[in-house]
């Protein structure tokens, strides 16, 4: 796990459209923070586990010309490489994402204040199991996605934290989503608690289903992508209880785009 200090390890900073959630379709500049501390069954993205020693770094946007630099990173280098893809009127926010990036809460918490600078809002795709360090930097973030992990499907339970979390954003007055990924290994009884949970603390937060791709080997096994009648019954199932529920699977990767 990485430190949360003044430095980072990154991934890569990149431009591209996003593919999942409430933003799919739109363009964003994505910075990708190393360092995950789930193990989710289905993770398309393992290669972001663990700190790297180096980062790639996009120097056009959407050209995919990326340069390597060493990790640690510092918050002036990450300002000045996100300041270079900001192509007037290109892009419509800025992705955090990982990993997961809430594990470098006190460099976000430098790292954001400078990026408004920028013009554009700030969108945090996280786990959604770190309610602590997201009350840290709530208040620089336009909006958050954020995983609601059923055991049956992730191999992951953090149902306590998640409410948590979620409890922080409406506090807060931050704009929010949950994002629930499907198999057809999941249980009924998992998405009647995400369901649950959700309902009690503001019924219209929207939901997005995601069904796992076919197109992926995980790390661990490989998880079924749902039959089209299992969908059609769960999102009728969430539907009891919460007023958005949009099935949508990752459109990045119908149209071969990281």
């Amino acid at each position: 796990m990485p430190p949360q200090t003044n430095s980072a390890h990154l991934v890569e900073i990149f431009s591209a459209i996003q593919g999942e959630g409430l933003n799919v379709g739109t363009r964003q500049i994505f910075v990708r923070f190393g360092g995950c501390d789930l193990r989710c069954t289905y993770c398309d993205s393992e290669h972001t586990w663990a700190a790297q020693k180096t980062c790639e770094i996009e120097q056009t946007p959407g050209q995919r010309d990326f340069q390597i630099y060493t990790n640690p990173v510092s918050v002036e280098q990450v300002l000045g490489w996100v300041k270079d893809q900001n192509t007037p009127h290109l892009h419509d926010s800025i992705s955090i994402t990982g990993g997961e990036p809430l594990l470098h809460a006190k460099f976000l918490q430098q790292l954001l204040p400078l990026l408004r600078s920028t013009g554009l809002p700030i969108y945090l795709e996280t786990g959604g199991h770190r309610p602590q360090q997201l009350a840290s930097i709530v208040e620089y973030l336009d909006l958050v996605g954020m995983d609601i992990k059923l055991p049956s499907v992730s191999g992951e339970s953090h149902w306590v934290a998640h409410q948590d979390f979620l409890q922080v954003c409406v506090d807060q007055g931050c704009a929010v989503f949950g994002k629930i990924i499907i198999s057809q290994a999941t249980l009924a009884e998992d998405l009647t608690q995400a369901m649950k949970l959700i309902a009690a603390i503001d019924p219209n937060i929207p939901v997005f289903l995601q069904p796992v791709s076919a197109l992926e080997q995980p790390h661990h096994g490989n998880p079924l992508p749902p039959l089209p009648e299992q969908v059609l019954v769960w999102q009728a199932l969430l539907k009891q209880s919460l007023a958005t529920v949009r099935v949508v699977p990752q459109t990045h990767k119908a149209i071969d785009q990281k």
